[in-house]
């Protein structure tokens, strides 16, 4: 099993969303994150004062999903969410060992 965690722009996160769905892929957990990467931030004008925005909002994206199913959610989230500007995001991936369904107890791929 792999854990899926995608950082996306905020106004692709339903696009992203149905995309998933449509490709059998169920299941995720969204969090609303700040953060930057190579472009820093950027500058704003607020009643005519300049300042600067060190953090952007974006979405945070976790998907368990099982080694078949890896390169289809990779591979749809990199389609769906790429705008080609600076600032789309990353993918990462994670081995996962155990998972365990609390209201069931089951363990494994059944827990997914």
């Amino acid at each position: 099993m792999k854990l899926v965690t995608a950082i996306i722009k905020p106004f692709k996160l339903q696009e992203v969303r149905e995309a998933l769905v449509s490709a059998g892929i169920e299941g995720l957990t969204i969090t609303e994150v700040k953060g930057y990467g190579r472009q820093k931030g950027h500058t704003e004008m607020y009643r005519g004062a300049e300042y600067s925005v060190d953090t952007l909002p974006k979405i945070k994206l976790e998907i368990l999903v099982s080694e078949e199913q890896l390169e289809t959610a990779t591979d749809t989230i990199t389609k769906t969410a790429q705008t080609g500007k600076i600032g789309d995001g990353k993918i990462f991936v994670t081995s996962v060992d155990q998972v365990t369904r609390i209201r069931t107890g089951e363990t494994g791929s059944d827990a997914i």
